[in-house]
């Protein structure tokens, strides 16, 4: 079963992050905490860690793809990756 690399809640002012790097690939082994990728918003740079140790099986956000984040922090949740 894959498990899902989200991004974390950005605050409720934030609307929107952007992919800046991919720090891991598809195929490749992380570990849990390891950070998988960086995004960046208007306000702060932040890293996505893996929330469990694993291999990348996909990855669903590309570079410079901004984010549209929901306005609840239910809703800042959003699925970048599979392991």
């Amino acid at each position: 079963m894959a498990t899902e690399i989200r991004v974390p809640p950005l605050g409720e002012s934030v609307a929107e992050a952007t992919v800046a790097r991919w720090l891991k690939g598809v195929g490749e082994p992380v570990a849990r905490d390891e950070v998988v990728c960086e995004l960046e918003t208007d306000k702060v740079a932040l890293e996505v860690p893996a929330p469990a140790a694993g291999t990348i099986e996909a990855i669903d956000a590309v570079y410079h793809l901004a984010i549209v984040i929901g306005g609840s922090s239910a809703e800042q949740t959003l699925e970048v990756a599979k392991l």
